[in-house]
């Protein structure tokens, strides 16, 4: 795609506005990230700074941060000669990704349950609630990341929750397009009940027993 087509094309995704400098940043990243998850900016899309710039009427710091922090998330990655692009649904090293989130969210799991509430485990048991009857693949993916953070919120090291968070924006996009494919729906909502469940009694070694089952799904699900 050439860049006058890029160009054509970023403003008939994003639109074209004028940012206020003090909200640039977060509204560049939060319409970034709503386009990569739902489709609409498609892996290799390139992202250049000027591009965007231009197109929000705002210099290219707030950009370059934006791409920075969608870097983080895995949403994007960095490449010879073109810059940031929409990285791939699954990186080649997808399996390896799931098991640090298996050793990061039990941590996190572990972390939280002795301080989980009444509304946390409210939350939570909505969330599957609205698993069980949704059939829009965006909703689930979204429900999802819901539903594990309502679990760890309570795990006391921010730096932990931060590195958890990102793991679970990069499955949610993975969610959103092959859910329908990995055939996991209800058996997957099973799996939630159990964690809820574990969860609610502050039994913390089988929630943690019950999370590393239900992530080890994901992995089977990515290798084929």
């Amino acid at each position: 795609m050439s860049k006058t087509d890029n160009e054509s094309f970023l403003s008939g995704v994003l639109g074209r506005e004028q940012l206020p400098s003090h909200l640039a940043r977060a509204v560049i990243e939060e319409k970034l990230r709503n386009a990569i998850l739902d489709g609409r900016l498609p892996s290799g899309t390139a992202l250049r700074q000027q591009e965007l710039a231009t197109l929000f009427g705002v210099s290219r710091m707030p950009v370059r941060e934006a791409l920075r922090q969608l870097e983080a998330q895995s949403l994007l990655r960095v490449e010879t000669h073109k810059g940031a692009v929409v990285a791939p649904l699954i990186a080649e090293d997808a399996a390896d990704a799931y098991a640090l989130r298996i050793l990061l969210e039990s941590e996190a799991l572990r972390l939280s349950i002795p301080h989980l509430d009444e509304s946390d485990i409210a939350t939570a048991h909505h969330c599957i609630e609205r698993l069980e009857s949704e059939t829009d693949y965006a909703e689930i993916g979204m429900l999802n990341r819901m539903f594990h953070m309502a679990l760890y919120t309570k795990a006391p090291n921010k730096r932990l929750l931060r590195l958890v968070e990102d793991g679970l924006n990069e499955e949610e996009r993975f969610l959103r397009f092959n859910l329908s494919e990995m055939g996991l729906g209800k058996l997957s909502q099973d799996d939630h009940w159990a964690l809820l469940n574990a969860a609610r009694d502050k039994a913390i070694d089988k929630a943690v027993a019950m999370l590393e089952h239900h992530l080890n799904r994901g992995v089977e699900a990515v290798t084929r």
